[in-house]
């Protein structure tokens, strides 16, 4: 692989075969190989591919955090964008290339938004504007949000997760006094899922993986948000968490940056400036306690990759070979193993705890 590059190749694509697919679909007969532009990694889950003077990205997946084959994968994540877009905040969805032979798990094609990454704290405005916006769009009735899910009840639906992802951790390696801290912080999670079933809370659309790198800041100083594979009806206060706690303020490299509290507060306070009052009185008194859970949610999905990423593709089969991070940029997969060190020190967690133990 190119150093920095991942290639169709890299996620199990023909290339013949996808400039064959691509050219098939309307408007595209004339793209050539050369104007295929694959772009520099930064996730670990799509390759991203410029199509040259179109203004279009082709978003080429590697595996479903969710789990999902490959054609329900794709048509989910089509439907995120397609639901998110009248937000103004997120790339517009311009077509599909289905799972097919040569292309194990398809492709979207979206609109290429030019800009830079976050620098924080100065555009976190931008992105308390960007999320309002999405979380202002109207919810469907329940029978016609599919294929979006719905977490009705957020906080039991993300407890969900974070034990699913926890069951990793005993083959982390991590310090035993860090993974005591994990132990604690999921006794409490339990604890506060009984504690809150039934209580009043918000649900709209939400982008779940909200983390600053996901973002690019446009040339009118808009953020839009551009990984919406995650996408559903849940929790508007996990989504404002995901934005702003240290594990993914600092997971980006291009934009990793411990916050201060005045910052975080400031930001929630933006947010609350651009959500009409109603929906702001309803989701303010879940800020801090999802902020809690939803680093939860991180910090166990980091296990989960630390585990799942040092198999070898080749002796691995179905979704751990997905996993596995032997054909991704070895330099980039480097700096992910780092911060997730940080993640798991145990005085990380002392000090990421302190915000909600004193």
């Amino acid at each position: 692989m190119q150093q920095g590059i991942a290639t169709l190749a890299d996620y199990g694509a023909d290339p013949a075969m996808f400039l064959a697919a691509l050219r098939r679909m309307p408007g595209f007969d004339d793209v050539a190989a050369d104007d295929l532009d694959a772009m520099p990694v930064k996730g670990l889950v799509h390759a991203h591919i410029r199509i040259r003077g179109r203004g279009l990205v082709l978003r080429v997946p590697r595996l479903s955090h969710f789990g999902h084959d490959p054609v329900h994968s794709l048509a989910y994540q089509a439907a995120c964008f397609e639901r998110a877009w009248p937000s103004g905040a997120t790339p517009e969805l311009h077509g599909v290339i289905p799972v097919q032979p040569g292309i194990p798990n398809g492709a979207l094609v979206v609109e290429e938004i030019i800009g830079r990454a976050l620098r924080l704290p100065d555009d976190l405005p931008a992105v308390a504007k960007c999320l309002a916006a999405i979380h202002m769009l109207p919810v469907p009735d329940a029978g016609n949000c599919a294929p979006l899910s719905i977490h009705d009840d957020p906080v039991a639906a993300t407890l969900a997760v974070i034990e699913a992802q926890a069951a990793y951790l005993p083959e982390t390696g991590f310090a035993p006094d860090a993974l005591a801290q994990i132990a604690d912080e999921i006794l409490w999670a339990r604890e506060f899922a009984v504690q809150c079933a039934g209580r009043d809370q918000p649900i709209t659309l939400v982008g779940t993986d909200t983390h600053p790198g996901n973002y690019l800041i446009d040339e009118a100083g808009r953020a839009v948000f551009v990984d919406l594979e995650k996408g559903l009806y849940g929790a508007p206060a996990i989504d404002l968490a995901h934005a702003s706690v240290y594990t993914s303020t600092m997971w980006e490299r291009d934009s990793a940056t411990a916050l201060k509290a005045d910052d975080v507060a400031a930001f929630y306070r933006h947010y609350l400036e651009c959500v009409p009052a109603e929906l702001g009185d309803r989701v303010e008194p879940w800020f801090a306690p999802l902020r809690r859970l939803t680093w939860l949610r991180t910090t166990t999905w980091c296990a989960k990759w630390w585990v799942e990423a040092a198999r070898p593709a080749e002796d691995t089969a179905g979704r751990a070979a997905s996993w596995s991070a032997d054909r991704l940029d070895p330099d980039h997969i480097a700096g992910v193993r780092a911060r997730i060190r940080d993640y798991y020190d145990p005085d990380t967690i002392t000090r990421i705890q302190s915000e909600w133990m004193g």
